[in-house]
């Protein structure tokens, strides 16, 4: 199939974006978020601590059980909170590329560029104390995650932190970054008819653009201003207000929090040059296989985003499935992931994430206090998850796709495939069964 917003010359593609607009073609999350800064918060970390002797699964399936009554849950009680779950599965397509073109492939420059793949049945689990209690679904089954996808990407940025590779989370990014040399012509918004070869991107130039610092972009806080892999980063979630999308003045990064893939993305390519190759391997030798993950996930980015480092093609990922792309997993890791974290960086004595990382990005963002790093969702203003703690956080993707930590009751939730306003549901049922 052949997309005419990506094929488009680049004035042909606004002329394009301006004639679906005019036709009345939006996106049902049309709107940007933009959460400018409040007043001065008190911006306090998350803080609990990790039980004594904790259990950590050992790899592979080797994963123990308890029953629900040994992990002090009313048997009957977990059970309707699972059938809950099932039962509330998402209505959007199981068809995920389908389902794009339904939601944010109806924006401007909203064509896929990245791999989509049908999703399964509902599934889940409920881990208590480190050992599973309850599971539903195919659990070992790989599926997008989405926006997941950016608490993995954070977390490759937090081991260059803690390697000393980015000296302090509020250096600029600039010096980390001077130039990056892409492939593919529209990676610059370049036209599609431009030969394919290497050419220079300079995403941290400019008088706002070279103030951003890592933290912002950890944050969603930068507004930084660019195209970058085809995808402006006005056209994500754009104003319904056309006539701001190129001329709207930029607010001082840190001031203003916006949800942005594009963005996210350009947090990608940031990391991709500071380790000098690809994420997915910085992931699994430092992450992945150290909590004992299978060999099934994978994360990929766009056919548009490839960059040339030292020589050789190195892809650069995508930090959600927005256009394609993104992480592909299955809900077994996925819990060893939200194990992890729920650990504090911890796993089986070794402390793979530090603590100081943990606490930052536990910190609420200053204009957005129910965001820490992301993909770390809190729940500061017991809002989202009202029948959850004050400390309780989430990795939320769309789908929906989440990983739920509650400290206080050593308890993970992870689910897929549930309709988001069902989210808040299950956490009442599950912690309802508690004993």
């Amino acid at each position: 199939m052949i997309f005419p917003l990506f094929t488009a010359k680049p004035l042909q593609r606004l002329a394009l974006v301006a004639a679906l607009f005019s036709l009345g073609i939006s996106s049902t999350r049309l709107s940007a978020q933009v959460v400018a800064a409040a007043p001065a918060r008190q911006r306090t970390p998350l803080v609990w601590s990790v039980p004594a002797n904790a259990y950590f699964p050992s790899e592979g399936n080797n994963w123990e059980k308890r029953s629900a009554s040994a992990a002090g849950f009313d048997s009957a009680k977990l059970a309707a909170a699972v059938q809950f779950a099932v039962t509330n599965e998402s209505a959007a397509a199981r068809d995920l590329e389908l389902a794009h073109y339904q939601s944010f492939g109806r924006e401007p420059f909203g064509d896929a560029v990245g791999e989509f793949a049908p999703r399964g049945d509902p599934a889940g689990m409920v881990v208590r104390g480190g050992y599973i209690v309850a599971e539903w679904g195919d659990v070992h089954r790989v599926d997008m995650t989405f926006s997941v996808s950016k608490s993995f990407l954070s977390s490759t940025v937090g081991l260059a932190v803690d390697r000393g590779m980015i000296h302090d989370v509020n250096d600029r990014v600039a010096p980390y970054v001077p130039f990056v040399v892409s492939q593919h012509p529209l990676s610059a918004g370049l036209g599609a008819d431009r030969p394919m070869r290497g050419h220079q991107l300079t995403p941290f130039t400019g008088p706002h653009n070279s103030t951003i610092r890592w933290d912002d972009l950890l944050r969603q806080t930068s507004d930084w201003d660019g195209v970058l892999w085809g995808k402006p980063e006005w056209a994500d979630r754009p104003d319904r207000d056309n006539s701001t999308w190129l001329t709207r003045e930029r607010k001082t990064p840190g001031s203003a929090y916006e949800y942005n893939d594009t963005r996210v993305n350009l947090l990608a390519l940031a990391a991709t040059n500071v380790w000098r190759r690809p994420l997915p391997e910085v992931l699994r030798e430092h992450i992945m296989d150290p909590i004992g993950a299978s060999n099934t996930w994978r994360w990929m980015g766009y056919k548009t985003s490839y960059v040339l480092i030292d020589g050789r093609s190195v892809e650069v990922v995508s930090g959600g499935g927005h256009w394609g792309g993104g992480m592909f997993i299955s809900a077994r890791d996925q819990a060893r992931f939200g194990l992890l974290t729920l650990r504090r960086g911890q796993w089986n004595g070794e402390q793979l994430l530090s603590e100081a990382w943990v606490r930052m990005a536990t910190t609420p963002t200053a204009p957005q206090p129910t965001y820490g790093y992301m993909n770390w969702f809190l729940n500061t203003d017991g809002k989202y998850l009202a029948s959850a703690t004050p400390m309780t956080f989430a990795h939320v993707g769309n789908g929906t796709n989440i990983i739920i930590g509650i400290p206080e009751h050593d308890l993970l939730i992870v689910a897929r495939w549930i309709n988001n306003g069902s989210v808040d549901g299950l956490v009442q049922r599950v912690l309802a069964a508690l004993q």
